[in-house]
């Protein structure tokens, strides 16, 4: 007999396929974009490098980068120093190549030879082990003018990676669906993924979507509904995350560029708006870019040095950068919203310093914060009062999951709370509460 408590477990389950991400297990900080003619299977490797170079020339040490961005003084070496690693080890946790504003329209003949040659470097960076943790590509958006030519770029790029990888894909593959409006343009992609996978007798579900808003009608349709959880549930299981494109929608308000910011109030509004509409779905959000890029604007003469003005405009022009970006990513932390865009490798060490700076600032109150609750809550468990504060403690455990995915935080100091390596490894505060119940 199908009792009341099975059905709502069945009704669980059924909503779960529509929802399969995990808030707690690991997103990446950023999402890299660059153009599909540039990619390359070490692009990961050349753009941390260039990075390094960045900080080497324009702050050497943890104090004057920390001048640069603003970063409080007390964790400015810490931070700095675990950039630095950070920058030599794993640069890049997502590289999205893209066939659409980065690569612009071309040529079918051009953007084929493209879709093919970006398949094989993929095959070759999952060979040499030097692929980000997370990869894919953003194809053209699925509309009446472009569906085809997204269709087949998608094609062919997959096909191109699987024959030189003999059936391979990496574990972590995304197709990024842009300037998505309604259900029927996941539903394509959807189907045309659902036919590359039966082809090539890959499992189900093997490539995860991610689909972009970029438009008012994205948040509120029409009649006031918010189409955000239709566009999921078309991926059928598909869809892992969403993108906020920052310039798009402002540009489709009438938002003059001038004023077309990844801080400015109405992009508050769509990102909360996105918030609630997905709030526990497992879909992971990701903000837009910061378009001011930290370039230096002078390069020396071939045999000539810069002059002494020359290098002080340059490091003004980083520094300036620099304290753009770090100021928009503190935003979007604020806001948690734990993943963004970056398009220039001088944004990655403040993209990593302002999310180290975000976790190592909070890390002595969370620290005692979880050790009681973990305290508590288990002695609550043997007095059958378990899961008042689980919400809470389940919060306070993905805060050094997070940190502790990307680098921020170590496992000496997830352990500083009490916690185990066994127990930190489940992932789940109510687990853990279990474990120590029975213990």
């Amino acid at each position: 007999m199908t009792t009341p408590l099975d059905r709502a477990i069945a009704a669980h389950r059924e909503w779960a396929r529509y929802h399969p991400g995990d808030p707690a297990s690991r997103q990446p900080v950023h999402t890299v974009y660059g153009g599909a003619d540039l990619f390359r299977a070490d692009t990961a490797r050349r753009l941390g490098d260039l990075a390094l170079r960045s900080l080497e020339a324009y702050a050497p040490d943890a104090g004057r980068f920390a001048d640069a961005v603003g970063l409080e003084s007390a964790i400015a070496q810490p931070v700095y120093e675990r950039v630095v690693a950070k920058l030599e080890t794993e640069p890049v946790e997502d590289f999205r190549i893209d066939f659409e504003d980065g690569f612009g329209n071309r040529l079918d003949p051009e953007e084929d030879a493209a879709a093919e040659a970006a398949g094989r470097e993929v095959a070759r960076g999952l060979a040499e082990g030097t692929l980000p943790p997370f990869v894919g590509i953003r194809v053209k958006p699925f509309t009446a003018e472009l569906a085809q030519r997204a269709a087949r770029t998608l094609d062919l790029f997959l096909s191109a990676l699987l024959e030189a990888s003999g059936g391979l894909l990496p574990g972590r593959l995304f197709v990024t669906n842009p300037k998505v409006v309604v259900p029927e343009q996941v539903a394509a992609l959807a189907d045309l993924l659902d036919g590359i996978e039966d082809r090539a007798g890959l499992a189900p579900g093997s490539v995860r979507i991610e689909i972009m808003v970029e438009t008012p009608a994205s948040i509120l349709s029409a009649d006031g509904a918010c189409p955000l959880p239709d566009l999921v549930a078309a991926g059928r299981g598909r869809c892992a995350g969403a993108h906020f494109g920052v310039y798009d929608y402002t540009a489709a308000l009438g938002i003059t560029a001038f004023h077309q910011d990844l801080d400015h109030p109405a992009c508050d509004f769509a990102r909360h708006v996105m918030q609630v509409a997905l709030s526990g779905s497992g879909i992971w959000l990701s903000d837009g870019a910061t378009n001011v890029m930290p370039a230096a604007p002078h390069r020396p003469p071939e045999g000539r040095a810069l002059t002494g003005m020359q290098e002080a405009e340059n490091r003004a022009a980083v520094h300036a950068g620099w304290a753009l970006h770090y100021r928009h990513v503190r935003h979007s932390l604020r806001h948690g919203w734990y993943q963004g865009w970056d398009l220039h490798p001088a944004q990655l060490p403040t993209r990593y310093a302002a999310v180290y700076a975000f976790y190592l600032e909070a890390l002595p109150a969370a620290t005692e914060r979880l050790s009681r609750f973990v305290e508590r809550a288990a002695r609550a468990t043997l007095t059958g009062d378990v899961f008042d504060d689980a919400a809470t403690g389940q919060a306070l455990l993905n805060f050094f999951l997070r940190g502790l995915g990307c680098g921020a935080i170590t496992e000496a100091e997830v352990e500083a709370t009490g916690l185990s390596p066994e127990e930190i490894a489940t992932r789940s505060f109510v687990a853990i509460l279990r474990g120590r119940g029975e213990r």
